[in-house]
């Protein structure tokens, strides 16, 4: 068979693999915990105009910042 062929099939077992939760030879990336608050001090912006500027509700970064909800789940989506 062709070179194209063989890195399709191999790109299709690992995606199998994957979704069978065998990750042996498949690299999963996964992003590091981000500290919300820090990031936000760190720009010396309030909660306000934080959430504003990048597009969430200021109640949903009083819940990342408190640690009761995690923004991972919206920076794997975002990725």
């Amino acid at each position: 068979m062709s070179t194209a062929f063989d890195s399709i099939k191999q790109g299709l077992q690992e995606v199998i693999a994957h979704a069978q939760d065998d990750e042996r030879g498949v690299r999963v990336h996964r992003p590091r915990a981000i500290d919300v608050k820090a990031v936000r001090a760190k720009v010396g912006m309030t909660q306000e105009p934080f959430a504003a500027r990048f597009g969430f509700s200021t109640a949903t970064l009083r819940h990342w910042e408190r640690g009761d909800r995690n923004p991972q789940a919206v920076i794997e989506a975002l990725a």
